[in-house]
């Protein structure tokens, strides 16, 4: 092969083979809603699907997105168009108040905020940090409309939330 025809070669082969490397569907946070570890004291700790889907399952939820962001605005509950709006200042504001709280302090915990709703999910070793503390203390943020909590106590067999597949 001519050295003026062996870039083009790779560059062609590189192109053909690209689909092959991303055959697996492989999940991402396609609409970038907040998702963020706010304690990280158990390694053991599953981390959480959170907001990762492949391609067509964000595909599939778009309309369910759009109708839901903005159906907030039009029945009058959300000062903003759409309710998506609001996730990165809640999930800054909470993600700060978790920060300055000691009571989490023997968690792993993530956040992930989707349309002024909040799944707080994780491990805790602590019988204390139950699902009522971390919904009052999260729902006490402003612009959140609920909270969900799926927190595993160590010891627990069952993890009660979707977790991130192994590489």
């Amino acid at each position: 092969m001519k050295p003026l025809h062996q870039p083009i070669f790779l560059a062609i082969m590189m192109v053909l083979a690209a689909p092959l490397s991303f055959a697996d569907a492989s999940l991402q946070n396609w609409y970038n809603d907040p998702f963020i570890q706010v304690r990280s004291n158990i390694p053991t700790c599953p981390m959480p699907l959170g907001p990762m889907s492949t391609k067509e399952e964000a595909q599939q939820e778009s309309h369910w997105r759009l109708e839901r962001g903005t159906s907030c605005w039009l029945q009058g509950l959300c000062s903003k168009p759409n309710s998506y709006a609001y996730d990165a200042g809640i999930a800054k504001s909470v993600a700060a108040h978790f920060a300055n709280d000691p009571r989490f302090s023997r968690s792993s915990l993530w956040i992930t905020v989707q349309r002024r709703f909040v799944w707080v999910e994780g491990c805790a070793d602590d019988t204390t940090v139950t699902a009522d503390v971390l919904d009052a203390f999260v729902r006490a943020e402003p612009d959140v409309e609920r909270v969900i909590v799926n927190v595993k106590q160590i010891g627990d067999e069952h993890v009660p939330y979707a977790v991130m597949p192994k590489p």
